[in-house]
């Protein structure tokens, strides 16, 4: 079987195994991170369930993160 194509933040990228966790790490961003939040689909996704979103073919991710600056 082969990996889920997505489209992460306007960028088409395959879904790693691990899922949504092992493609976070992949992206180099900390799941611990004060301000993170994703939207699947266009929803917004709980943070409560990152660890257990199923994604499949086709799914949109936005993943916002703060920086600073001004």
């Amino acid at each position: 079987m082969s990996a889920a194509k997505l489209r992460v933040n306007g960028e088409d990228r395959a879904l790693p195994a691990g899922g949504l966790s092992a493609l976070m790490r992949e992206m180099d961003i900390d799941p611990a991170a004060r301000g993170l939040a994703m939207a699947l689909n266009g929803a917004v996704l709980r943070r409560a369930d990152w660890d257990t979103a199923s994604l499949k073919d086709g799914d949109t991710l936005e993943i916002v993160k703060p920086f600073a600056g001004g």
